[in-house]
């Protein structure tokens, strides 16, 4: 059993730049309020396969994880990061609205592992929580970024 959250997010920029400046999963920082650090792993540009060591705090609790860009698309990116307890995955499609905003939507899933999988029906509440600060917090970062 998963927590799945998703959220339609306006964003007020063209397409095209919402997803360059998503597509580097370390800016997350800006953006997640779960997100306490995020670096990426190797140099050049990003691709599939490009990763990042992700440190996110939930409920009081730090964890890392290593996140993988799995699929790259003009209008859809999708991410998974993973460690021995969880398998989380981040997936952003995007539809131009105008030439100068965008709509978000924002699907997150975490699938936890063993015995952790016993605290899921629990957590879904916080995890709603984070998804409405991404929802809040999101749009501003990538705007302010831009400039």
């Amino acid at each position: 059993m998963a927590i799945t959250v998703r959220r339609d997010i306006l964003v007020g920029l063209p397409l095209e730049d919402l997803v360059a400046y998503l597509e580097d999963f370390s800016r997350t920082e800006e953006w997640d309020p779960g997100t306490v650090r995020c670096m990426r792993v190797g140099t050049g540009p990003v691709h599939v396969g490009t990763m990042w060591r992700n440190t996110s705090r939930f409920r009081g609790r730090t964890s890392d994880l290593l996140y993988r860009l799995v699929s790259a698309e003009p209008d859809r990116l999708l991410f998974v990061g993973e460690n021995r307890t969880v398998t989380a995955t981040d997936d952003l499609r995007f539809r131009a609205r105008s030439a100068t905003t965008t709509l978000l939507t924002y699907t997150a899933s975490l699938r936890f592992k063993g015995w952790a999988r016993l605290a899921t029906p629990f957590l879904r509440p916080e995890f709603d929580r984070l998804a409405d600060a991404v929802a809040d917090r999101l749009p501003s970062a990538a705007t302010v970024h831009r400039g």
